[in-house]
């Protein structure tokens, strides 16, 4: 098949690519660079020209393709709500071209969607339309696909790793530098899902290959790391003291991630890799927190 990729150039759709060209698929990867498109033309990919700004070249890209993997989003914390509104039009605008065909699209969303209300594990089958998380906004932009029945499936990501890069544990470690402490909220028993990188990669080749229309998948490879352990693998990573802190010093410690501080964000994966044959292999997260190169880090 010939897949439209957006983010391309980014974290995990650099870890995408080659997967894809492993299985023998063609693709046309999303740039709005010079040096996006040298860089994707140089592995084999067809640039093609956009911005997440511009929902109609994200339209003519799905439009020039067999199947759509959507991981491209703006991860500025700072106009975070807005830019779960602007995903929402990429969705819909790319939805417009997919409308009465038989192509798919493939969608990114965060593990935390998935949580029940009261309580427990992200489960797949469990979608709250009034989530607190304005990410809510890309999951309701593909039920309304979904409801034209356009072919959507959704990856929901957790904490993704590497030794250069984890998720929100990057700016984490960020923040607890400033602070002079890696911190935990109260017994630090809330969990963070996780999964290294080139398991995430081919979780979404299978879902491309294999998934089902309308089925939420959990990269999940780990169901939840207790945040004391997160704190001290920062720690001893960054020289730094650890700490529990109440709820009063949250905001010191944490600055803009204090929302997500305490949270569990568990994720239960089994589902997924009962209907994909997903096996996750690689490094788990605590064994790159201790590899990763914490001088290289400096913010989000």
């Amino acid at each position: 098949m010939r897949i439209f990729l957006t983010g391309a150039t980014g974290f995990i759709g650099s870890h995408i690519i080659p997967e894809l060209l492993k299985r023998g698929h063609q693709v046309l990867g999303l740039t709005r660079s010079d040096d996006g498109a040298r860089q994707l033309e140089a592995i084999g990919v067809k640039a093609h020209r956009g911005d997440l700004e511009q929902p109609e070249t994200l339209a003519s890209g799905a439009a020039a393709a067999d199947a759509v993997i959507h991981c491209a989003f703006d991860h500025d914390f700072a106009t975070f709500f807005e830019n779960t509104k602007k995903d929402e039009r990429n969705i819909a605008a790319m939805g417009e071209a997919l409308a009465g065909t038989q192509k798919l699209i493939l969608i990114t969303s965060g593990i935390g969607i998935g949580t029940p209300l009261n309580g427990g594990p992200a489960m797949e089958d469990v979608l709250n339309p009034r989530h607190a998380n304005p990410r809510i906004a890309t999951e309701l932009a593909g039920a309304a696909l979904i409801a034209r029945c356009i072919d959507v499936r959704t990856i929901r990501l957790p904490q993704v790793h590497d030794t250069t890069r984890a998720g929100l544990i990057t700016p984490l470690i960020a923040e607890a530098r400033r602070a002079g402490a890696a911190a935990y909220v109260g017994d630090g028993q809330a969990r963070w899902a996780a999964a290294h990188i080139s398991d995430v990669a081919k979780l979404y080749v299978l879902a491309l290959e294999r998934g089902e229309p309308g089925a939420r998948y959990h990269a999940s490879a780990e169901e939840g790391i207790a945040a004391r352990a997160i704190a001290e693998a920062i720690g001893q990573g960054a020289g730094l003291p650890v700490r529990s802190v109440g709820a009063d010093e949250v905001e010191r410690y944490f600055g803009w991630m204090a929302p997500f501080a305490g949270l569990d964000m568990a994720a239960s994966n089994s589902w997924t890799r009962a209907r994909l044959g997903w096996d996750p292999t690689g490094p788990d997260l605590l064994t790159d927190l201790a590899a990763m190169d914490y001088s290289a880090i400096t913010g989000h």
